[in-house]
């Protein structure tokens, strides 16, 4: 079922799943926009993305920086 948006809380889900995948799974920087997408999609159930919540997510804030 497709969520109809994000709400604040379901953004932070998504960017510390994100992280610690990243993390646990080593995937490199190369593909996290990729693999930030897909886990969007999946968590939503919709295949549109925006690429704002992409580019937050993995910001270098987040692992290895």
């Amino acid at each position: 079922m497709a969520k109809n948006g994000l709400s604040a809380l379901d953004a932070d889900i998504l960017r510390t799943t994100f992280h610690k995948a990243v993390t646990e799974e080593n995937i490199p920087k190369s593909k996290w926009r990729e693999f930030a997408a897909q886990l969007i999609a999946t968590y939503t159930g919709s295949p549109t993305i925006h690429p704002k919540l992409v580019e937050w997510i993995v910001r270098s804030e987040g692992p290895g920086s």
